[in-house]
C-alpha cells in the first residue's frame, strides 16, 4: 500500500470521499476499523452499488493517518487513480475467488 500512497491519486476524508463514490469516480475505498458505523454503512452501501471494491483497514484512524505518514486520524481514503500499485491485479483476483 506504500507505493498506493506514494504514487497514487487519493483523496482523504469521509465527505469527499462519499461524494466521489456516489458519482462512480474512484476505483477503490478505504476505510478504517473505527469508522463510525452508520458512516461505516452509509458509504459501503453506496460504494457496492457503484461497483467499487472496499478496502477495510484494520488499524484505527490514528494508524492509517500515521501509515500514510500524516499528523492526523484519517477515516476514509477514496482512491483516484492506482498509479503504480499492484493493487489493480489484487483486487481483480480477489471479485473472481468466491466468497466464504
Amino acid at each position: 500500500m506504500r507505493t498506493l500512497f506514494r504514487t497514487g491519486k487519493l483523496i482523504v476524508g469521509w465527505k469527499k470521499a462519499s461524494r466521489l463514490v456516489k458519482e462512480g469516480k474512484c476505483k477503490l475505498l478505504i476505510v478504517s476499523s473505527t469508522l463510525r458505523r452508520d458512516l461505516l454503512d452509509s458509504i459501503t452501501k453506496a460504494a457496492e452499488s457503484a461497483g467499487i471494491p472496499v478496502y477495510k483497514y484494520p488499524g484505527s484512524g490514528w494508524d492509517l493517518g500515521a501509515y500514510m505518514g500524516k499528523p492526523f486520524m484519517v477515516s476514509t481514503i477514496a482512491v483516484l487513480d492506482l498509479g503504480e500499485s499492484k493493487l489493480a491485479e489484487a483486487l481483480a483476483s480477489r471479485r473472481d475467488s468466491p466468497v466464504a
